[in-house]
């Protein structure tokens, strides 16, 4: 179906992402943190359908991560995740960048129906 990254420092949520993902049919790659999540992104010359990253990580967070791809790839759609309320507020300066932001925890059906949504957004044209 699509081709996804997704970048989460916690291995166990990253793996249960990743899992749910691939069971719906989808192709994915994942990044321990944000800046090999922007290694990954780089590498793929920004072919991925959807990067579906945790705001809150080590080295590189996914707000950077988030702008830092959108000035290299600027039509790339972008999902950020997060169970902070302070992560999803800093994350409102990125309208234009993100589809969505999912507040952690979530379920399986929801991860699978908020990116279902994201991949059916339409391209971001660049600004």
């Amino acid at each position: 179906m699509a081709k996804l990254l997704i970048v989460e420092d916690d291995e166990s949520v990253r793996m249960f992402v990743s899992r749910a993902l691939q069971r719906a049919g989808h192709q994915i790659d994942v990044a321990a943190d944000g800046a090999q999540g922007l290694e990954f992104i780089d590498a793929a010359q920004g072919c991925y359908d959807l990067v579906v990253s945790d705001i809150r990580m080590p080295e590189m967070d996914g707000i950077e991560m988030a702008k830092a791809a959108a000035s290299l790839f600027p039509t790339m759609k972008i999902m950020l995740m997060t169970g902070y309320a302070e992560q999803r507020e800093r994350a409102e300066e990125l309208n234009g960048i993100i589809l969505d932001v999912v507040q952690k925890p979530f379920t399986l059906a929801e991860i699978r129906s908020r990116v279902d949504a994201a991949l059916s957004c339409p391209v971001r044209t660049a600004a």
